[in-house]
């Protein structure tokens, strides 16, 4: 029983007509009337507005913006993706419990959401501040047939994934920022963690961490962080459908990934460069023991950013943050 009662229990409400009777929940689940209402009661204390009309029996009248498995998978159309989804009210950090879930041998495409984060991770060892009941925090076992050269190109995939999901449920126009932001009018609203486990020759699984500041207010946002922050309803005006932005975001990633294995990494490179504003553009390089000047010049195929130098000379960068000389 338990959560997978409650999925079929909101499958059947939501396959169409008006009320479902008691009787023919607990003749489809196999369960007593009794437990039925047991699981009606759960659904409602996660807050389900579930109506019960007496003698004819119950109708789902509204649904809760929290991003649990039976709400994503009810409007998600992708085949690996989401394959196994797994929510977590609070976690220590949605990329370590995917790895571990990778570890155990979890399916490609397991994606887990936390509605926070206690020790959420960005780069470089940073900290990514994760309140509750506001953002998107996720991350998605992939179990690519590449070498670990090859690994940092989800990156750019996952960085396109996101961008997208944000045009498409906010109508915003995002852009990225080598090698892992999403930016808004300069500021960043979504960071990227991709971490692997491989051996030399091979990967064993990739896990692409997402967070994306969705409904964070100005005041929720720490007082220490390195560069501006904003959110999509600051930028907006408007609260954002965290179901909504979840489901976008596990379409797009499927349709990349699987133009990622089909055609390699050109076009996913192509429809990241697309989001990159600072091509062409003087840009300042902090590899924190020393700095770059120099034009960035775009990113090679694997990954690296190409900055050429006053001397003439191209290097290439393959960790660093970037930014625009005239910010």
């Amino acid at each position: 029983m338990g959560n997978g009662a409650r999925e079929e229990i909101l499958r059947l409400f939501r396959r169409g007509g008006d009320l479902v009777s008691g009787e023919e929940l607990s003749r489809i689940l196999g369960i007593s009337r009794t437990a039925v209402w047991k699981q009606i009661r759960l659904l409602r204390e996660q807050g389900y507005v579930i109506e019960a009309v007496p003698s004819r029996g119950y109708r789902l009248t509204s649904t809760p913006d929290l991003l649990l498995p039976a709400e994503i998978r009810a409007g998600l159309d992708t085949q690996i993706i989401g394959r196994e989804i797994v929510y977590l009210a609070e976690a220590d950090s949605t990329n370590l419990r995917a790895s571990l879930l990778g570890e155990a041998g979890s399916v490609e495409g397991t994606v887990v959401i936390a509605d926070q984060q206690s020790a959420g991770k960005g780069r470089l060892g940073r900290r990514w501040s994760s309140p509750p009941g506001v953002n998107l925090y996720t991350s998605v076992l992939l179990r690519p047939p590449i070498s670990p050269r090859s690994a940092p190109q989800l990156t750019f995939l996952s960085a396109v994934a996101t961008a997208w999901a944000i045009e498409e449920t906010s109508g915003l126009e995002p852009q990225v920022k080598w090698p892992n932001d999403i930016l808004l009018g300069g500021k960043k609203v979504a960071g990227l963690l991709n971490e692997m486990s491989a051996e030399t020759d091979r990967v064993h699984f990739v896990v692409l961490g997402i967070g994306v500041n969705l409904n964070m207010q100005a005041g929720q946002f720490p007082q220490d962080l390195r560069y501006p922050a904003t959110s999509l309803t600051l930028e907006t005006g408007r609260p954002i459908s965290r179901l909504r932005f979840a489901r976008s975001l596990l379409h797009h990633l499927e349709g990349l990934y699987r133009v990622y294995l089909e055609k390699g990494f050109t076009p996913i490179l192509l429809a990241w460069k697309n989001l990159f504003d600072l091509a062409g553009r003087q840009v300042e390089v902090d590899l924190q023991k020393r700095r770059l000047s120099g034009v960035a010049i775009g990113i090679d195929e694997d990954g690296a950013l190409l900055v050429r130098l006053v001397d003439g000379s191209t290097e290439r960068v393959l960790a660093g943050d970037v930014t625009p000389a005239d910010s």
